[in-house]
């Protein structure tokens, strides 16, 4: 199950971005350009936001970083958050990898959304998000940007501002 999750992560962020290829090279995007010191109003879980998002619309979520080994996709400024109301897997429970949440894939496929960063042409960044944000696996993220939904429930994000909390 922990493989399909990963897989279908890598899936949803690799749709996201098809047709970015040699001609789509993104503009350098600055931390500060999405980064914000103060955490945007009337932000829902993700489970929440996955409900009552409209595609196209503008949408505010909180979650923490994970829903698979490697919620980080590779050289793009992309990532997956969980829903805060689902607990972490830990080591008692056979999750070297926490973020995982490899106890509770039935609960993730619910509480699970995409969150992409783009440069001011609207092409994908090419800096891995980690970098960019400084930010981990587990970290807690308010993001406020347009909602993508996907007809099997999937919700991805083109975020506008990022905070972080403590």
């Amino acid at each position: 199950m922990k493989l399909a999750i990963s897989l279908c992560s890598l899936g949803l962020a690799t749709l996201l971005f098809v047709g970015c290829g040699k001609d789509g090279a993104s503009a350098p995007v600055a931390k500060s350009d999405v980064l914000v010191t103060t955490e945007p109003q009337g932000a829902v879980g993700v489970g929440e936001a996955r409900k009552t998002a409209k595609d196209g619309g503008e949408i505010v979520l909180v979650g923490r970083i994970g829903g698979s080994d490697k919620p980080f996709v590779s050289g793009m400024a992309a990532f997956t958050i969980v829903d805060p109301k689902i607990a972490p897997c830990g080591a008692a429970e056979g999750c070297p990898t926490p973020w995982d949440y490899c106890c509770e894939p039935n609960t993730v496929k619910e509480n699970i959304a995409t969150i992409k960063v783009n440069d001011a042409s609207g092409k994908p960044v090419m800096t891995g998000a980690n970098d960019l944000l400084g930010v981990k696996e587990l970290a807690t993220v308010v993001v406020k940007g347009t909602a993508k939904t996907g007809e099997d429930g999937s919700l991805s994000v083109t975020a506008k501002q990022i905070f972080v909390r403590n």
